[in-house]
């Protein structure tokens, strides 16, 4: 469901640019729409790998700002039922926020937002978003004040992304957090999107009903078990996993492209317990969307489910990070 911006988000677009000089590598980010880094072009070798997928129209736009780049969901990742819920015996009506077609709150508070760059360096830039000083119109929308700070690096190794989540308020501060990349497939122009392949070490996925999850789980099986890999000629997902298995404290994903020889890594901490896996239906690019709590997780948390759900006490801080290479594949 497409949302438009006002017109006072549009007056303010100018995409920042990272640029490592040792390595060649670039990326550009649009602060005035989520923060959203939507380009980023690695080199491998002599070839520079195009990662993200985003309309080109995305940098002077924003428009859509759900179906391009990398989204930066917070404080609830994909949806919240109804687009309301309870919180401390108090409802909470998401009024203003975005919805999708069935009336759910869908990805949060700080997605289609200005956030402010409180640091830029050639490499590497800060970006800040706080409920109460950045949308003042949404803040009787969440039970308290929350700080989110993003700092994205182009390293040697590829992107790293710190996250900080901070409470500013008095009282708890509930909260999940997810991205929701769109990796670009195929990896090279001479090979086929439907030839590439996803892999990802979840060994059981939520059971969903309108892209709500029912609170069971089950083994992944069949093209669902993406543990060695599938290929995504003919593959479907919008589906929610879990049971990660992490190696050396990290998860990892991968978007493979055997033609070309190249992959995408995607790499994050444990913090981040589930993943939706999504293939769009234009066939240009498949997401891998790590989120540190289940899809309406806050109502799961009511029947007594552990869906991740998280609360921060007043001055405390959650800290998090990710990070996206590429490289050969039999490198």
């Amino acid at each position: 469901m497409k949302h438009g911006l006002n017109t006072v988000i549009m007056r303010k677009m100018t995409p920042l640019t990272l640029v490592n000089t040792r390595t060649g590598s670039t990326a550009r980010i649009l602060p005035a729409v989520g923060f959203n880094l939507f380009q980023l072009q690695l080199p491998v070798g002599e070839r520079v790998v195009e990662v993200l997928d985003a309309e080109p129209e995305f940098a002077t736009t924003g428009n859509s700002p759900s179906h391009n780049g990398i989204p930066l969901l917070f404080p609830f990742p994909n949806r919240i039922r109804g687009g309301r819920y309870t919180w401390g015996g108090r409802e909470y009506v998401l009024e203003g926020a975005r919805h999708d077609a069935q009336g759910n709150a869908i990805h949060g508070l700080v997605i289609d937002r200005p956030w402010r760059v409180i640091q830029t360096i050639e490499n590497r830039v800060v970006g800040q978003f706080q409920l109460s000083v950045d949308a003042p119109d949404r803040r009787a929308l969440w039970p308290a004040d929350f700080l989110i700070e993003v700092r994205y690096e182009l390293k040697d190794a590829g992107l790293h992304c710190d996250v900080r989540v901070a409470n500013p308020d008095r009282v708890p501060l509930p909260f999940g957090f997810g991205t929701h990349p769109y990796f670009r497939v195929p990896l090279s122009s001479k090979s086929k999107a439907g030839d590439c392949l996803i892999q990802a070490p979840a060994a059981e996925e939520w059971e969903l009903v309108g892209c709500l999850p029912t609170g069971k789980q089950r083994p992944a099986v069949g093209p669902k078990d993406l543990r060695e890999g599938q290929e995504l000629a003919g593959l479907k997902l919008d589906d929610a996993f879990t049971g990660l298995a992490a190696s050396d404290g990290r998860i990892e994903t991968v978007v493979m492209d055997p033609s070309a020889g190249l992959e995408v890594r995607q790499s994050f901490d444990t913090a981040f317990r589930d993943l939706v896996v999504y293939t769009p239906p234009h066939g240009r690019s498949v997401c891998l969307e790590p989120y540190t709590c289940m899809t309406d997780a806050i109502h799961l948390a009511e029947q007594g489910i552990d869906g991740g759900w998280r609360v921060l006490g007043p001055g405390a801080e959650f800290r998090t990070w990710f990070q996206i290479t590429a490289s050969l594949v039999y490198a």
